[in-house]
Formats: structure tokens, sequence, C-alpha cells
């Protein structure tokens, strides 16, 4: 995701990401426990601080996020999912589907992408440009820098926090503010049913939320790049133990096996849905 980012400010990727993955047995023997999914965050305002990334800001980030390129099919495969409840069998229900995207990544970036328009929330990670100074609350006027830039890590997004955001989208605490995400909300009261979600991701590093997903009904579906021998045994492990339902190339063009998968466990989720509501009535 962050290569426009280094391709603007001419920095090398590559030692970017080695400089990134030195950084948590570096702080160990300091006595420092980071997390290694986010610390890049505070490398990249380290970039930011001392020069090669002067000026950084979300907007910036947003503005580079019409350059990330997506698997092959993206954005379209939204588009097609999306109208599968205009089936014959399906159109006369009020059935919708919701995309959203759940990352260790940059969320203005991914609001400035070319998939935004087609997704109904993200959740990934945030900076501030501004922080509040101290005893901000006692005074009248709070300034601001004339040249903005980010300075703080606003939210952080790590593989298990992902899992809180499935339950958010679960009771509806994205939607609806005031549902608190540790509100025990009846099963049947809940937005969208974990029984009704399909979690599509990329790898081993995703299994705290396939596990969640699994047990509680949903569908779990790991994604390979085809062109790599290691991404395939990885996925077909995380088959093998159950992690997941099945796994894939990450290719979502309409013949694609990843894409008949989805739009036939979309079918399957809608009719359960329509068996359900048929057994109540």
């Amino acid at each position: 995701m962050q290569r426009p980012l280094f391709e603007h400010y001419d920095i090398d990727e590559s030692t970017f990401w080695k400089e990134v993955n030195q950084l948590p047995s570096l702080y160990a023997e300091r006595g420092l426990n980071v997390s290694s999914d986010t610390i890049y965050l505070n490398h990249l305002l380290s970039y930011v601080k001392n020069g090669p990334l002067r000026g950084l800001t979300n907007q910036k980030l947003m503005e580079l996020g019409s350059e990330l390129e997506f698997c092959q099919g993206l954005p379209d495969f939204f588009k097609d999912l999306s109208r599968i409840p205009e089936d014959p069998e399906f159109s006369s229900f009020d059935f919708k589907i919701e995309h959203y995207v759940i990352s260790t990544g940059l969320a203005p970036m991914i609001r400035g992408s070319k998939i935004y328009p087609y997704i109904e929330d993200v959740f990934a990670c945030e900076f501030i440009e501004s922080p509040v100074p101290p005893h901000y609350m006692s005074q009248t006027e709070l300034s601001l820098p004339l040249d903005l830039e980010i300075s703080q890590v606003g939210m952080t997004v790590d593989n298990t926090i992902k899992t809180r955001f499935i339950f958010e989208i679960n009771k509806g605490s994205n939607k609806n503010p005031a549902i608190d995400v540790n509100t025990s909300i009846p099963h049947a009261d809940r937005r969208i049913p974990i029984e009704q979600m399909i979690y599509v991701a990329d790898g081993p590093s995703d299994v705290p939320v396939f596990t969640v997903v699994r047990q509680m009904g949903g569908k779990a579906y790991a994604v390979y790049d085809p062109k790599n021998e290691r991404e395939f045994e990885q996925t077909c492990e995380l088959v093998e133990r159950s992690r997941v339902h099945n796994n894939g190339p990450s290719d979502y063009r309409s013949t694609s096996p990843t894409a008949i998968w989805m739009k036939q466990k979309t079918r399957e989720i809608l009719r359960a849905m329509i068996k359900k509501k048929a057994g109540r009535t």
C-alpha cells in the first residue's frame, strides 16, 4: 500500500521495510516491547520528523491513494457481488450487501483509492496532524500550525484488533456510536450476524479473525499471490488446519475460482436467511 508514498518522496522501499523489520529486536535490546504489526507507523513519523517525509499530511496520503493498484478484477467485483440480490430468487426480498476494509494499512490512502466508493466503511490506521496542547480545555482559542504535517498516531490496527471491528460491524457500533462494542446484545438483535459474513484475507497473520468468523458461523477465505508458491503453501496450511473454509488466488475477475466461490457463498447466505425467515413466520 505504501509504495506510491515512497515513490513520490523518492524513498527506497526495501530499505524502509528492512529498517522496520529490525525495530522490534532493536527495541527489545533496550527493554521495550513494540508491536511488529504497527511499529511501521512510528517509523513513518520518524521519516517525517527527520526530513525524508517532511510536510506529509493526511490530504497528501489521500491523493497518493489514487495511485494504489489492486488485484485483478477489483473494484468491479464489488459491483458484481452487490448485484446478487437482484437475482430473481432474491429480488422480492430487501437484501443489501455491504463491503468493508479492515487493514493494518493507512486509512487516508484507502479513502483516496478507487475502491472507496464501493465500500461501506474503513477500519485502518490513522494519523493526527495537529495534536491539541496540554491544558487545551482551559484555552479559549487553539492555534493551528501554518504548515500541517502528521505528527502522532491516532489509530492503530493490528491483527488482533481486527477482531474488534468484526464485532463493531456485527453489533452495529460503526453505524450507531451509542452502541458500545462491549455491550451485551442478544444475537437476534445484532445488525449483521457473523454467520452472514465472508472474511477474505491473505495469510497466517489474519488467523485470529479467521478463527472468530469461522467459529461463529461465518465464511473464511484465504487468498494468495498466484505467482508466489510460498503464499500458496501457507493458505493450504490454513485450509488443512481448518482455519479457513477454502483458499484461492487473489484474482477477482468473474471467472476466477475466488470470485466463483464468493458468489456461491453469498447466495448460500441469502438462501439461509430466507429459510430462517420462513421458519419464524
